[in-house]
């Protein structure tokens, strides 16, 4: 039965930023957010924003994050009528979902059911094309033997995959029966590693296709609607970097098309709430379903810029048991917005993290930026989760200019005491295929040494002397007539305190 009654006080089961986002939402709704943090996060900004906050652990997420009793214990002991599990943990754990209802505190998100059909990619797979959703050709196999076979029938080039993964985790492209053996057993070990289940199955790899998605919301009342599309093709290593809308290869006709595909395909498994069908879109036009996303996600604001919807509190209003306030005709999608996730990394040195403490952190503005973060001058990016300190989005009426915004405002970020990837955001917004719109899956592999080729700041100097040092920089540039790179739009001026950070970018001495 629907919930009927606004709930009073919303434990909030995450860390970072995305914690830090849905209680900002629970706050304009006049709710109380009740934080939980791992021993490393007892200075975590969602833990200074919530209005109640407590200890469910140590460092390992097992231990905390993801104990589903800790959890439930701080709802119960806290008074909470409902939980929001946000994206990534438990956000898409059936049984934490059966657990919330047993403990009478309702689950903001899908039905326990929706996700256990949808859970396996497998299973998921099977769903959706009885739901009539097209799906890439594949197999499920037990052994490599079997799958050299079944990837002969299909045709090589496959993909092999893991059952209960994602983000790109237990993944490996096989290029000819060569390569199976191996390939099958290392995708296997890393998907035992990530999600205790080794469970694999191949597909026909599209090659050069776009990634774009489609949003979906429901209400417990079977009304669905599709929120429009996003385009996710910019990734390293099957991980999203970028994420756009509108796709600037998909036309309005094929994203009506793969709309009504992905509300067939919600209907099929009695969802609602908020929900992704991920597709791939080939060179011809073709698209097909590659997973669904039970959850919100992490690109969530670049539909919320072009629609002026707030996805959480849509989904608060769903659990609330209240409709829908719109039908399909009433979504219109306006501009284009984009969106970077800005993470704690050393792009020179293969992207591995860069934990550490932030020294200095300036967040761009102005109009139409937004910047969902977690951190602030002094904070720790811990080691023991991802290191994503931000997601900078901006919208702008078309896309050239939220281009031309964007890069305007990665030039004002600053963040000093950690390495980051804010100079890989830059060199990819400067780049003219990017800025035309033509990239798929592969576009950063094949531009890697013109995208990661450039030197590297030594950590330890990534401080208030490396500033003074790029600020010295600066000014021979001025003197010596060579700082055209530290001009603006039609020749204005930057800032110093911008063009010294840009300049810390570029020297390494």
């Amino acid at each position: 039965m629907a919930q009927k009654k606004p709930f009073q006080k919303v434990l909030v089961a995450n860390r970072g930023e995305i914690a830090v986002r849905v209680t900002r939402t629970l706050h304009e709704m006049g709710k109380r957010a009740v934080a939980i943090y791992s021993e490393p996060d007892r200075q975590g900004l969602h833990v200074r924003l919530a209005d109640e906050a407590y200890l469910v652990g140590p460092a390992a997420a097992r231990e905390s994050y993801l104990d589903i009793e800790k959890v439930l214990s701080v709802a119960k002991k806290s008074g909470c009528d409902a939980v929001h599990p946000g994206y990534g943990f438990l956000s898409e754990n059936p049984d934490f979902a059966d657990a919330c209802e047993r403990a009478g505190v309702t689950f903001i998100g899908p039905p326990a059911s929706a996700m256990r059909q949808l859970g396996s990619k497998t299973a998921a797979r099977d769903k959706m094309s009885s739901a009539g959703v097209p799906i890439v050709p594949g197999a499920t196999c037990s052994t490599a033997e079997e799958a050299t076979a079944a990837a002969t029938k299909i045709g090589f080039p496959v993909m092999l995959k893991a059952a209960s993964g994602g983000g790109g985790k237990g993944m490996r492209l096989v290029e000819s029966a060569d390569e199976m053996k191996n390939a099958w057993e290392r995708a296997r070990s890393e998907a035992k590693k990530f999600f205790g289940d080794d469970t694999v199955y191949l597909e026909k790899a599209i090659l050069r296709p776009r990634h774009v998605e489609i949003q979906v919301m429901g209400d417990r009342e079977g009304n669905l609607v599709h929120v429009f599309e996003r385009d996710c093709s910019i990734q390293r290593r099957n991980q999203k970097v970028v994420e756009e809308t509108p796709s600037p290869a998909a036309s309005r006709e094929l994203v009506a098309e793969m709309g009504r595909i992905a509300v067939q395909g919600a209907k099929a498994v009695g969802y609602f709430s908020a929900g992704t069908f991920e597709f791939l879109v080939a060179e011809d036009g073709k698209f097909y379903f590659l997973e669904m996303n039970t959850r919100l996600q992490v690109e969530h604001p670049v539909t919320e810029l072009v629609t002026g919807l707030d996805l959480v509190r849509e989904m608060v209003l769903v659990a609330e048991g209240e409709k829908l306030g719109f039908a399909q005709e009433d979504l219109h999608a306006r501009g284009a917005a984009i969106e970077c996730r800005i993470y704690a990394e050393d792009p020179s040195n293969g992207f591995l993290p860069s934990p550490g403490t932030i020294e200095n952190l300036v967040v761009p503005s102005g109009p139409f930026v937004r910047d969902d973060g977690g951190a602030y001058p002094g904070c720790t990016i811990s080691s023991f989760y991802d290191p994503l300190i931000s997601k900078l989005s901006v919208w702008a009426p078309t896309r050239e200019r939220a281009v031309a915004r964007m890069r305007r405002a990665l030039s004002e970020y600053v963040v000093t005491g950690i390495r980051t990837n804010l100079a890989f955001h830059e060199k990819l917004f400067a780049h003219p295929e990017f800025a035309a719109g033509r990239y798929d899956t592969g576009f950063l592999e094949r531009h890697a040494a013109e995208l990661y080729g450039y030197p590297a700041l030594p950590a330890d100097r990534v401080d208030a002397v490396t500033v003074a040092v790029a600020i010295a920089a600066s000014r021979l540039e001025r003197a010596t007539g060579a700082d055209k790179a530290n001009e603006g739009v039609d020749g204005a001026r930057l800032a110093p305190w911008v063009a010294a950070h840009r300049a810390q970018r570029r020297f390494t001495r």
